[in-house]
């Protein structure tokens, strides 16, 4: 039987493919943050780990003055970099691409932190001063495609301003690791000055291209990464002393002292921060975030250093009473990060917590009368104001937030309400 033969299939004509439709490195709406932004910030907390080594080994005026400026310089390359990815779009591979590249480059400098205030600065400052300008190439180049695209021209001015100014205080910076050393901290306190300045400046008439609530979350897992290093600290001191009864007393107040640390911020503060740079006005929001996030993070940032020095310390001698400066270290740490958190939100509109201010006010006297104690008392009087503070606040609290000029309660619909004063 034969089958009738199959016609050929006439060939489908060649239709071109649509050329892909260009995309830009600036976030087309606002993202949550990504894993790479994590990656980055893990090098800075390695800094700011390396820094809190070399502030325990330097417990003197001097020595916590250099832990001041290197801490400063550590932590506004950071904040700049969180600025620059704020509105850019961190899926992008040129984006991501970027980022890796400033990621390398900071953990030469995180490294090198040691080396700081040494012969070869250029170690630190070198790195430093790329990470920088690559935050600024990439914050400027996000800003030009926001104006191109018609999603706010009265932003760009602004950036340009402020990368342009902030040159003034990388060259301070790369001045400084030249100089004898004993002048590099007056010659990087002038690096700080115009940081200020230029941050002051840049913010004038400008409508920066911010995500509050992207801004709020990277503050907050910088946070909680740095409080989990300073276990870390504590933690390899531990793994490398006998087991004892006052080792294990000293082990638990640094865990729990770690722990309530975290109920201050984290327990409802850190939502009402959100929520405060939320309400602010377009206008007001660069001001805003630059104060209550990039400046007051940092003092609250050192309060960390100082808890994890301490920390340290006692772990590594549990049974001997804590030197006074090792004490000094403990409550001015605490202090600075619970009464920094508040300042936070204060700056945003808040109220003054003076229940916070008045248990930290009574922590410092009783960390007086126990200096000469072993450490478990120290850490017990720490622990108990935490702990105060906790109970008092009740795990939460309804503020009010002004930031945008109009009255705003903000928090939780099922967290307790709160006698503010």
């Amino acid at each position: 039987m034969r089958y009738p033969a199959q016609m050929p299939t006439p060939p489908s004509p060649i239709v071109p493919l649509p050329a892909p439709e260009r995309r830009g490195i600036r976030a087309e709406s606002p993202q949550a943050v990504t894993f790479v932004e994590l990656f980055f910030d893990l090098v800075f907390v390695f800094a700011i780990t390396q820094l809190t080594v070399l502030t325990a080994h330097d417990l003197t005026p001097g020595g916590i003055l250099r832990s001041i400026l290197l801490g400063w310089l550590i932590w506004w390359a950071w904040t700049q970099f969180t600025w620059t990815l704020n509105p850019a779009d961190t899926t992008h591979p040129a984006v991501r691409v970027v980022t890796l590249t400033a990621t390398g480059v900071a953990l030469v400098m995180a490294a090198s932190v040691p080396r700081a205030f040494a012969e070869d600065a250029l170690w630190f400052a070198v790195p430093y001063v790329v990470v920088r300008v690559i935050g600024l190439g990439l914050q400027v180049r996000v800003d030009l495609e926001r104006e191109d695209t018609g999603a706010g021209a009265t932003g760009h001015g602004g950036v340009v301003r402020w990368a342009t100014l902030s040159m003034v205080g990388l060259v301070f910076v790369l001045i400084g690791s030249v100089v004898d050393p004993s002048i590099r901290p007056a010659v990087w306190l002038l690096a700080i000055v115009a940081d200020l300045v230029a941050a002051a400046i840049a913010a004038r008439r400008t409508v920066w291209d911010l995500n509050p609530a992207h801004l709020s979350e990277r503050h907050g897992l910088f946070v909680i990464i740095a409080i989990g290093e300073s276990l870390i600290v504590a933690g390899t001191a531990v793994a490398n002393d006998e087991r004892t009864t006052a080792l294990a007393v000293a082990a638990v107040g640094a865990i729990l002292g770690a722990c309530l640390l975290w109920w201050t911020y984290f327990g409802w503060l850190k939502d009402a921060l959100e929520h405060g740079i939320a309400a602010a006005a377009p206008e007001r929001l660069g001001p805003l975030a630059r104060d209550a996030f990039s400046l007051a993070h940092f003092p609250l940032i050192g309060g960390i250093v100082g808890f994890a020095v301490a920390i340290e310390e006692i772990v590594a001698h549990p049974e001997a009473p804590a030197p006074a400066e090792v004490v000094a270290a403990l409550g001015i740490g605490v202090t600075l990060f619970v009464a920094c958190s508040a300042l936070s939100l204060r700056l945003l509109g808040g109220p003054v917590l003076m229940p916070r201010l008045a248990i930290l006010a009574a922590m410092l006297v009783g960390l007086v009368v126990v200096t000469s104690m072993p450490p478990a008392w120290p850490l017990g009087v720490v622990a108990a104001a935490l702990l105060a503070i906790v109970l008092v606040e009740g795990g939460g609290a309804r503020v009010r937030v002004v930031a945008s000029g109009s009255p705003r309660d903000v928090a939780d619909p099922d967290v307790a309400e709160q006698a503010t004063a």
